[in-house]
């Protein structure tokens, strides 16, 4: 409580008082009991009373958020020319009035919700786009009275500002700025450029009377239920040719994969061939090498050739050569000396010799 609430309580306490001690001082005068000195304290109390109710008529206190318009009876213009500043301050009682005005931050809202804006039910604005799509746009502006322009708003507008200029003004611009852009623009690529427009036209508008904006917000852009389902349809044919083209893609990644392990297959069996190829020319090589160092050391030595033919022999071998020129097979004599089963008989043909 301000000291001229307290003032104006203080006052109230007083006057209640004085009548009620009238009251009661004709009530006694009624029963021939008379209050000594009665005239006077009413007196009294009448004069205390309307003391303090000058003193809390003359006094206003103006909160930090406020400022006072001051009406007056002495000024040519019938209002002062400056504004009253936050604090106690005094006017004539009963010749100056003050109408009080908020510089703080207001907001103005137009919805399509019923309980969302300042006026109860559908709010919102309706729009036509360059290419004759209506839609239905949810606003809000916040915005403050300048105060250098208090007494120009009170003059101008009193306290219709909101619905009176704010509304209307919004409303104008939107549908001006929405009219430039075509619908997909408008929900779509270019709803930023949208907004500023608004917000930069609007801005101008509310300064040239009076009241500074703050934040424009373009809170929702509602369409018709036709062009509703149009865009639904849309939607969901570009979300199905999006599918169909990831699937494309994807096919085409797992032919990739295909023909990638394809080919990598096909280049290991040619590394593959290429390697066997390399190790039988290298054997080849290599054996043709040895033959030529062999026919090298054997050449003039038929010796060597029998005696590897020799070693050669499986260990069950059981005939022998002999001579070694002589064409005839003999049986070892003592292969089967100490085997039980008896060698086997060989039959020698005759030979026949021609001296």
């Amino acid at each position: 409580m301000n000291i001229a609430s307290f003032f104006r309580l203080f006052a109230t306490v007083f006057w209640v008082g004085t009548f009620g001690f009238l009251a009661f001082s004709l009530l006694r005068a009624g029963q021939n009991r008379p209050i000594k000195r009665s005239g006077m304290i009413i007196i009294t109390a009448f004069f205390v009373s309307l003391i303090f109710s000058l003193l809390s008529m003359g006094m206003v206190f103006i909160e930090p958020q406020e400022r006072g318009v001051v009406l007056s009876a002495f000024a040519p213009k019938g209002y002062r020319e400056q504004v009253i500043q936050p604090g106690l301050q005094w006017v004539i009682p009963g010749l100056e009035n003050v109408k009080l005005y908020p510089i703080s931050k207001q907001s103005y809202t137009m919805s399509i919700a019923p309980s969302e804006g300042q006026i109860v039910g559908d709010d919102s604005i309706i729009a036509r786009t360059s290419d004759g799509q209506e839609i239905f746009v949810d606003a809000s502006v916040i915005y403050s009275i300048n105060p250098a322009d208090v007494i120009s708003v009170h003059i101008e507008w009193q306290d219709r500002y909101d619905a009176g200029l704010v509304r209307p003004l919004a409303r104008a611009v939107i549908r001006d700025a929405v009219s430039q852009f075509g619908v997909e623009e408008v929900y779509s690529s270019k709803r930023d450029e949208l907004t500023t427009m608004i917000s930069k036209n609007l801005t101008d508008q509310l300064a040239r009377n009076g009241l500074l904006m703050d934040v424009f917000l373009l809170r929702n852009i509602t369409f018709s239920n036709e062009y509703a389902a149009s865009i639904e349809q849309k939607q969901i044919a570009e979300q199905k040719a999006q599918q169909a083209k990831l699937t494309v893609e994807q096919k085409k990644q797992e032919a990739e994969q295909v023909r990638q392990e394809a080919q990598g297959l096909a280049d290991a069996a040619v590394i593959r061939s290429k390697g066997e190829a390399e190790a039988r020319l290298i054997s080849a090589e290599a054996e043709a090498k040895s033959l030529v160092l062999i026919a090298e050391s054997v050449k003039g030595r038929p010796d060597l050739l029998t005696y590897q033919y020799i070693t050669k022999l499986s260990p069950g071998i059981q005939t022998m050569l002999l001579p070694n020129t002589s064409p005839f097979l003999f049986p070892l004599p003592d292969m089967y000396a100490q085997s039980e089963t008896p060698a086997p008989e060989l039959s020698i043909p005759p030979v026949e010799v021609t001296p």
